[in-house]
C-alpha cells in the first residue's frame, strides 16, 4: 500500500468509526431528555429507569466520540498538511465553535450524570437538554466544514494564494444547509431505529417488557419522522449537488453521457472502459424531473468532465444505490408503523412488526456510512472542490501505511470494547430496571 492510498484509507477509516458515535451522542440525549420529562410528569418510575439507563449508554457513546474525534483533529494535520495549511485560516471558525459546544456537552453530561437528587429537577433535567443542544450544535459545526470542502466560499483565489478571507462566509457557504439537515436528519433516523430494533429484540424475548416497551415508544417515533422527512432533504441535496457538483451526480448515477431527458438509474453495475451500465433499470426523464423539475433538462454526463477531474464511478454509485434502497426501506417501514398506530391494528406491536424492526437495527448507519462514501469519493480527485487535488495535499511523510494498520487494530479494539460496555448495560438491565408488567409497542 503507497502513503497516499495509506492517507486515505486511515483518513475513512477514521471517519466511518467517528461517525457512528457522534451521531449516537448528537440524538440519544434527546432521547433521554423525553423519558426524564415524562417521569416528572408522570412519576412513574420506569422512565426514570430508562433515562439512567439511557443517560449511562450515553456517557460510553460520549467518551468513545470524543476520543475519536480527536484523533481526526489531529490527522487532518499530520496527514494533510498541505490542506490545513490554505484550509485552516479560512474554516478553522467552525472547528473552533465545535470545540466550545463540546466543552459544554462535557460540562452538562457531568451536571446530569452526578446531579441526581442534588438539583434542582428541571434544571437537572435542562442540564441532559443542553448536552443534546450543544452535541447538535458540534455536529453541524463539522458538517459545515466538510460542506466548505464541497462548495468553497469566504476567499479570493489570486496567484496560487487564498486572500480576502471572509469566516464567517466560509462558514455559512452554500452547501452548508442542505449538508446539515441531510445529516441531521440521518443522525436521528438511524440512532431512532437502532436504539428502538434493541428493544424491540427485548421485548421480542420477554424480558422487561414494561421497561422496552417504553423504551421502544421513545426511540420509534424519533426514528418514523426522521426516516419520513429523509427523503424531502435528501432532493434538496440531490438538487444542490447537481448544480455546484455535476461530476459527482454523474458519479452517483453513472450518468456516462450528458443528454436531455436523462434517465434515474435503479440498481446496475458501471461499466467505465465501455462507458455503460450493465442490468440497470432506467426510468426515462425522472433524472432531469428530479433535479430541475422538467423532464427535457439537460443533465451534464461524466463526458462533460475532464477525465483527470472525473470521480471514481463505481464506489460513487454503488454507495449511492445502497444509501437510498436502506432509506426507502426505512421510510416504508415508518409508514407501516404510522398507518398501524393511527388506525389502531392488531398487528400493532405483534411479533412479525418487531422483528422488522431489529432487522433495520443497523439500517441507518450503513445508509450513513454509504452517504459520507459518496460525498467524500464523491469529490476526488479534489480534498478543496477545484482548488485543491488529494493527491497534492497529502503528507511528504514516509511510512503512513504503518499507522494506518496500526490505527485499525486500536479501531477494532475499541470498537470490542464499546459492544462490551453495551452489552454489560443491557444485561443489567433486570438488575436494575426490573419493573414488573408488561407494556405494548404502541
Amino acid at each position: 500500500m503507497d502513503d497516499f492510498l495509506a492517507a486515505r484509507s486511515q483518513m475513512a477509516l477514521s471517519l466511518a468509526f467517528h461517525i457512528i458515535f457522534s451521531c449516537i451522542g448528537m440524538v440519544m440525549p434527546f432521547f433521554m431528555a423525553v423519558a426524564h420529562y415524562r417521569w416528572l410528569k408522570t412519576k412513574k418510575d420506569v422512565y426514570k429507569n430508562i433515562t439512567k439507563a439511557w443517560s449511562k449508554g450515553v456517557a460510553i457513546f460520549f467518551a468513545t466520540g470524543a476520543v475519536s474525534g480527536t484523533v481526526l483533529s489531529f490527522e487532518l494535520g499530520l496527514l494533510w498538511p498541505k490542506f490545513m495549511q490554505h484550509a485552516g485560516p479560512i474554516f478553522g471558525m467552525p472547528f473552533s465553535l465545535e470545540g466550545v459546544a463540546f466543552f459544554i456537552e462535557a460540562i452538562a453530561l457531568g451536571f446530569f450524570l452526578y446531579g441526581w437528587d442534588r438539583f434542582n429537577k428541571w434544571f437537572h433535567w435542562f442540564t441532559g437538554l443542553v448536552v443534546g443542544i450543544s452535541g447538535f450544535l458540534s455536529g453541524i459545526l463539522v458538517v459545515s466544514a466538510n460542506a466548505w470542502m464541497n462548495s468553497p466560499a469566504g476567499f479570493d483565489y489570486i496567484n496560487g494564494q487564498y486572500v480576502n478571507i471572509d469566516p464567517i462566509k466560509a462558514m455559512f457557504n452554500n452547501a452548508w444547509f442542505s449538508q446539515a439537515l441531510h445529516m441531521s436528519i440521518a443522525a436521528f433516523a438511524a440512532t431512532g431505529f437502532a436504539v428502538a430494533g434493541l428493544h424491540a429484540f427485548m421485548i421480542l424475548k420477554k424480558k422487561n417488557t414494561a421497561f422496552h416497551g417504553e423504551s421502544f415508544k421513545i426511540a420509534v417515533m424519533f426514528g418514523i419522522v426522521a426516516a419520513i422527512l429523509q427523503p424531502f432533504s435528501g432532493d434538496l441535496s440531490a438538487k444542490f449537488v447537481a448544480k455546484t457538483q455535476p461530476a459527482k451526480l454523474a458519479a452517483m448515477e453513472s450518468l456516462f453521457h450528458t443528454q436531455k431527458s436523462a434517465p434515474l438509474l435503479i440498481g446496475g453495475f458501471p461499466d467505465v472502459k465501455n462507458k455503460k451500465v450493465n442490468y440497470g433499470i432506467e426510468l426515462p426523464g425522472m433524472l432531469s424531473f428530479m433535479v430541475y423539475e422538467d423532464f427535457n433538462k439537460e443533465v451534464k454526463g461524466l463526458d462533460a468532465i475532464p477525465e483527470p477531474d472525473q470521480p471514481p464511478v463505481a464506489v460513487t454509485h454503488y454507495a449511492f444505490q445502497i444509501m437510498v434502497i436502506l432509506g426507502i426501506c426505512m421510510f416504508l417501514l415508518s409508514v407501516m408503523y404510522i398507518i398501524a398506530l393511527l388506525k389502531k391494528r392488531s398487528w400493532l406491536g405483534t411479533t412479525w412488526l418487531l422483528k422488522f424492526f431489529v432487522a433495520a437495527v443497523p439500517a441507518g448507519f450503513i445508509a450513513i456510512e454509504a452517504g459520507w462514501t459518496v460525498t467524500e469519493v464523491g469529490r476526488q480527485p479534489w480534498i478543496i472542490n477545484g482548488y485543491l487535488r488529494t493527491v497534492d495535499a497529502v503528507t511528504p511523510m514516509p511510512g503512513i501505511s504503518y499507522t494506518f494498520y496500526l490505527f485499525t487494530a486500536v479501531y477494532i479494539s475499541l470498537s470490542f470494547v464499546v459492544i462490551f460496555l453495551l452489552h454489560r448495560q443491557i444485561k443489567m438491565v433486570p438488575v436494575l430496571y426490573d419493573i414488573p408488567g408488561k407494556i405494548k409497542a404502541v
